[in-house]
């Protein structure tokens, strides 16, 4: 059978589009499907974004300790509208640049909806059909709201980079990254921060005693953290919430953008400027017509896709958030380029996923790959070598932050099996370690590397006793 094309990618985000231009790179001929803007959620509505405006955000803390290293600041105001101007401005340059990419790589490109009709045709919403070889989802994901009265009043994390005027106060609902890093952020831009959560916990999946060094540090910025906390209600500034027994709230149609009465768990009730959810993301799969052909979906919503991306249809993949793997911007990327390496160059490359790196960028960041010491104990005895400070740059201007470095290591083979970094600029610390860590280096490789002084990270190459063992 002839087809119009040997790859039709739906979605354009990082994954998609990576696919995309190394298959057509590689002599296929692509297509690619975009109803929305192109770079997906991470250049458009994610880390992108959420960078810029962390790094926005750390000038308050650079104007706060400048006093103490001789600066006299005065005056200094943050203005929201000169930085949202120069951020769309630079999010419409990237998105430039990724159309560039596709054009350039000869991607034939659709800004338009795409449903699969059958094993190898694509239907776009303007009525043409598309034929292909193959077909790959990349389709993302999208935020929820929580199933409670008044939810539609609350901004979810697409909505934080649109925000005409920054809030006086705002209700940030969740303990995940998304959560913590708004939390921060807004934080350093001024507006005063609620943080409930209704785990005992917040930053749930990560090692314990990094997670509980987060919240002490959310609490010492002044950010009013609630743990086992979560929302009942929201409704208008005036809205009675104070209702006879087994009488719902009515729903509320008020819009967004306005202040908002919260009912929580702990008894609470307070009017916020606004409300943020960060409770969860959803994949991009339903109405793509998948069911209809057989299509395997997990407990998730997810689309299930075996080692090689490849779904329960032969023709169909699905790689980046549609699927249950970790939602990150580089496993996308790297499960694209297993995918045209399997399907275009004849070398079939299974998905690895052991020791991803990964980032929170509250501040301070916390930097992490490899196992928790609380996962690391259940599966073989281990060494816990871990050290606290104050950090040379806060604690010269007599600031109380403390910074942690920690590495689980394996006491049969002398493996690191973790390593934990709170800290600021842990990111760029985690990455050059995760080389190391993804070669196997043991325990004595990290303590024969000389120290560089004086910094943070030394201290990764200096600690020669061990804490605790489990």
């Amino acid at each position: 059978m002839t087809f119009d094309t040997d790859l039709f990618v739906i979605g354009g985000g990082s994954g998609g589009v990576r696919a995309a231009r190394m298959a057509a790179q590689a002599g296929a001929r692509v297509a690619l499907a975009e109803d929305s803007r192109m770079g997906g959620t991470c250049v458009i509505r994610g880390c992108v974004p959420k960078k810029l405006m962390v790094f926005a955000s750390k000038f308050a803390e650079t104007l706060d300790l400048a006093p103490g290293y001789g600066w006299a600041v005065d005056g200094a105001r943050f203005d929201w509208t000169v930085f949202r101007a120069r951020l769309h401005a630079d999010l419409d340059r990237l998105e430039g640049a990724y159309r560039r990419l596709l054009d350039t790589a000869g991607v034939a490109i659709h800004d338009t909806r795409a449903t699969i009709e059958d094993p190898h045709t694509v239907r776009l919403s303007i009525g043409q059909a598309v034929t292909a070889a193959h077909i790959l989802v990349a389709t993302g994901g999208h935020p929820t709201r929580p199933d409670i009265p008044g939810a539609a009043m609350g901004m979810v994390s697409d909505d934080v980079f649109l925000m005409e005027a920054l809030p006086k106060s705002v209700l940030i609902v969740g303990g995940g990254y998304i959560a913590c890093e708004m939390a921060c952020i807004l934080d350093g831009m001024g507006v005063a921060v609620t943080l409930v959560h209704r785990g005992a916990q917040i930053l749930r999946g990560f090692d314990e005693e990094a997670r509980g060094l987060i919240a002490e540090a959310i609490r010492a910025r002044g950010i009013d953290l609630h743990t086992g906390t979560d929302v009942l209600c929201m409704g208008a500034p005036d809205a009675d919430f104070d209702l006879p027994a087994g009488e719902a709230m009515p729903e509320v149609e008020a819009p967004r953008g306005g202040p908002v009465k919260v009912k929580a768990t702990n008894g609470h009730t307070q009017v916020h400027d606004a409300v943020l959810f960060a409770t969860g993301r959803e994949p991009n799969a339903k109405g793509l017509g998948l069911e209809a052909l057989g299509v395997g979906f997990g407990r998730w919503g997810h689309v299930e896709v075996d080692a090689y991306s490849q779904t329960a249809v032969p023709s169909i993949f699905a790689l980046g958030d549609v699927t249950r793997r970790p939602a990150l911007t580089p496993v996308a990327i790297h499960d694209a380029m297993a995918f045209v390496e399997t399907v275009f160059r004849g070398n079939p490359t299974p998905i690895d996923h052991e020791l991803i790196p990964s980032a929170v960028f509250t501040q301070p960041e916390l930097g992490t790959i490899g196992l928790s010491e609380e996962a690391a104990r259940e599966s073989e005895p281990i060494e816990v070598y871990a050290t606290s400070f104050r950090p040379m740059r806060t604690a010269f201007a007599d600031r109380p932050d403390r910074v942690l470095m920690k590495l689980v290591v394996s006491q049969a083979t002398r493996r690191v099996l973790g390593c934990h970094i709170v800290a600021p600029e842990a990111g760029e610390m985690i990455q050059m370690v995760a080389v190391a860590i993804r070669m196997g280096a043991t325990k004595e490789d990290f303590d024969r590397a000389m120290a560089v002084h004086p910094t943070m990270a030394e201290e990764m190459v200096t600690m020669r006793t061990p804490v605790r063992r489990a």
